[in-house]
């Protein structure tokens, strides 16, 4: 099978530059540029195949990790497919950055060969390997943390891809991968505070296991993008429902909302006023749902999940999670429906600027872990 060439209109081209001017940093936002390139041409051609394929996280996820690691990963059919963009004009090996292999939940089951050509409008595909390949035949480069396989090694008919799934043949894609250290607050906030510098590579500059569980965690790799980028601090959820929601969490999907006092839980009952709340809406297992987060006085916090369909429910065995910043569980830190309920709710009183990091069970769609501070 020869190359597969995907066309990049002009225009398309135009407004994705547009769009990557957020980033001040002009390798990153070349970066970015690829990335975002390879994605409008392989977003369209993987879904002619699987039409179910969608990208593995929201776009605010994708800007955190496109400053800092080059790759794209796609989601199809219960598999993870990892796009690498590059320039190269000679196709003797694919390089994939570590981080891409050996943190666990990144590693994908494929590896797509992907050349981005701007200045001649287009894309090509020339080849595609398995994770279990890189780990047991790559060679892995320890000065820029890269696992490369020649060309002979990869298989270049991409049918034979969509052939191994429908036939559901039984090659293994993953190989293992060891799991990283959990990272105290204390240790964070130290790499945070050295590798905000945007004079250095961070994903050089230190270990890779403290790199990699720094990286991992959604809402440290946002901060560390933004500090990059010399955007300022995250403003609190209060300073949010005080003064209007930040661009990043409006990005996200947070947007502040009033609720009738019969609406604000049973602390909000006592007054008659409107109360001011956070809103984001959440795609899980096909349905839309609401997560609020809504203030009582004494710094008391309610967070609650529920269904937004007239009379939607949220069905038995959904979970409502809260932990620490550093993902730490705590007393009441979980709310669980035991049957069809209206919605599920957690109540926990917080300090001033202390963080936490919410999650649901089954996941949201696009989940990317935030830290919301307060």
């Amino acid at each position: 099978m020869s190359d597969l060439l995907l066309n990049l209109p002009e225009a398309d081209q135009q407004q994705i530059w547009r769009q990557t001017q957020p980033f001040v940093i002009p390798h990153d936002r070349w970066n970015a540029y690829l990335n975002q390139l390879s994605v409008n041409a392989l977003l369209p051609w993987l879904r002619q195949e699987s039409p179910q394929t969608k990208i593995w996280t929201n776009a605010a996820a994708l800007s955190s990790i496109w400053s800092l690691v080059n790759g794209t990963a796609f989601t199809l059919n219960g598999l993870r497919l990892v796009v690498i963009p590059t320039e190269a004009i000679d196709h003797d090996e694919l390089r994939i950055p570590q981080e891409w292999v050996d943190l666990p939940s990144w590693a994908a089951d494929y590896y797509l060969a992907v050349q981005v050509e701007p200045d001649e409008g287009w894309v090509k595909v020339w080849g595609y390997t398995t994770h279990h390949t890189l780990k047991t035949r790559g060679h892995f480069d320890a000065d820029d943390r890269t696992y490369s396989l020649s060309e002979d090694d990869l298989i270049s008919d991409l049918n034979i891809l969509w052939l191994s799934r429908e036939l559901e043949l039984s090659e293994p894609t993953r190989a293992e991968v060891a799991p990283l250290p959990a990272l105290s607050l204390e240790q964070a906030n130290n790499l945070l505070d050295r590798l905000a510098n945007p004079a250095i590579v961070p994903r050089l500059a230190v270990p890779f296991q403290l790199w990699g569980a720094l990286l991992e965690h959604g809402g440290w790799r946002q901060q560390l993008s933004q500090r990059r980028q010399g955007f300022p601090a995250q403003t609190s959820v209060l300073q949010w429902l005080r003064t209007g929601v930040s661009a990043l969490a409006q990005q996200i999907g947070w947007e502040q909302i009033e609720l009738q006092p019969a609406l604000a839980g049973a602390r909000g009952s006592e007054t008659s006023t409107p109360t001011p709340a956070l809103s984001r809406r959440l795609a899980i297992a096909g349905q839309i749902y609401e997560l609020r987060v809504i203030p009582h006085p004494e710094n008391i916090w309610r967070f609650e999940l529920g269904n937004t369909a007239p009379g939607g429910l949220v069905p038995g065995g959904f979970k409502l999670r809260l932990l620490t910043e550093d993902l730490q569980p705590f007393e009441g830190n979980e709310a669980i429906a035991q049957t069809a309920v209206e919605v599920i709710a957690i109540e926990v009183a917080l300090e001033a600027g202390e963080g936490l990091v919410w999650e649901t069970e089954p996941i949201a769609e696009g989940f990317d872990q935030e830290i919301l501070r307060f």
